[in-house]
């Protein structure tokens, strides 16, 4: 069985235990259940590969919101200024993702993200264009995109 539906299944089982199925209660029996699956890896057979998904995707996320936190500022410091200096451009980013929720998840990461809009995928998968409120440095840019999020993104879904 999936390491994600048997943590799942321990989460709610101890939300039953206790008689509480709050989300506090819900969450702690899910943070129980991934320590005891973890700890018992051994006896259950269970895809050591979870375990590794499990921090990369926690990677993923604290990158997210730390990127979110830089260009947050950068965008603010970029209105309040009394002669902005951005340059928007439209930049094409080879990928190197090619699965469609890898795709979706890389352009929504990218969009979500203050002064970077995702605005379409080439027909054949290998091309993102993104409008860069920023896009003065094109080659700086795609080598974040592709050392930050799309390299983290791979990192939770190879197989």
């Amino acid at each position: 069985m999936n390491g994600l539906v048997i943590n799942l299944l321990l989460g709610f089982a101890w939300a039953a235990m206790t008689g509480d199925f709050s989300f506090g209660s819900l969450a702690t029996g899910a943070v129980l259940g991934f320590f005891a699956l973890w700890i018992s890896l051994p006896l259950t057979g269970i895809d050591p590969m979870y375990f590794k998904r499990f921090w990369r995707s926690i990677y993923l996320a604290g990158y997210f919101v730390w990127e979110l936190l830089l260009s947050s500022i950068e965008v603010a410091w970029d209105v309040i200024r009394p002669v902005p200096q951005n340059k928007p451009a439209l930049i094409e980013i080879p990928l190197t993702v090619k699965s469609d929720f890898e795709i979706l998840l890389l352009t929504n990461l990218i969009s979500l993200t203050p002064g970077t809009l995702s605005v379409d995928v080439s027909d054949d998968r290998e091309t993102l264009t993104v409008h860069a409120m920023f896009g003065d440095d094109a080659e700086k840019l795609t080598r974040g995109i592709k050392d930050g999020f799309e390299r983290l993104i791979m990192g939770v879904f190879e197989k």
